[in-house]
């Protein structure tokens, strides 16, 4: 999976930013904490859901169910907008 065409990214110190910048079916922005910008930031490659979560067990100290839930939890979110190509 791999984020869609048209989603254009942008961090701060604070938060995540995700907008629109083509034709795409969600025309709004997505503001996120570091943990959803991260994972955005991952699927800027095509990855699987089980590499995200291998990369976010090396960067922070949580334990694998809770950091899999929350991946669920945003990759869901972002399907619903449509911003996740398969």
């Amino acid at each position: 999976m791999k984020l869609k065409e048209g989603f254009i990214t942008h961090e701060s110190a604070s938060e995540h930013i995700t907008v629109t910048a083509g034709n795409t079916a969600f025309n709004g922005m997505v503001r996120s904490n570091q943990t959803a910008g991260f994972i955005i930031e991952c699927l800027k490659n095509d990855v699987t859901r089980e590499d995200i979560v291998a990369k976010m067990l090396e960067k922070y100290d949580a334990p694998e169910e809770q950091i899999t839930k929350d991946v669920n939890n945003i990759l869901e979110q972002l399907c619903r907008i449509g911003a996740i190509d398969d």
